[in-house]
Order: structure tokens, then C-alpha cells, then sequence
């Protein structure tokens, strides 16, 4: 396993990081996802085996949010 944070705009409240949690909790591989709008990061622990870090990075954007390197 292994686990990345990204940094993530646009989440302006405790909705919107259960967004982006739900949405990459619901990809294959992925064990764990936390997102937290206050500090705009979201970690995930996930298979690299089974799912990419740019497929993580598309999920989150495609639900309307922004990654920052």
C-alpha cells in the first residue's frame, strides 16, 4: 500500500470534503481516503497495483475540486 496527500482546492466545507472522500473511497484499490477542507489536503492510502495516482488526481478534479502540486 501506499499513501500519498495531495493538496486540494476548492473545498470550502465539510461537504465538500465528504465529496472528495466519497468519490475516491468508491475507486478500486483505493483502502482509505480522508479529505479535510480546512487544511485542503485529502490522503489516501491505496494499491498502486490497481490504481494510479493520476487516476486519484482525475477523480478529484472530475468532482469539481483542484489538485496543486
Amino acid at each position: 500500500m501506499k499513501t500519498v496527500v495531495f493538496n486540494v482546492e476548492g473545498m470550502t466545507c465539510g461537504g465538500c470534503a465528504k465529496s472528495v472522500t466519497r468519490v475516491l473511497t468508491e475507486l478500486s484499490g483505493v483502502q482509505s481516503a480522508q479529505a479535510n477542507h480546512s487544511d485542503g489536503k485529502a490522503e489516501v492510502v491505496f494499491d498502486e497495483t490497481v490504481v494510479t495516482e493520476a487516476t486519484l488526481i482525475e477523480a478529484i478534479e472530475d468532482a469539481g475540486f483542484e489538485v496543486i502540486a
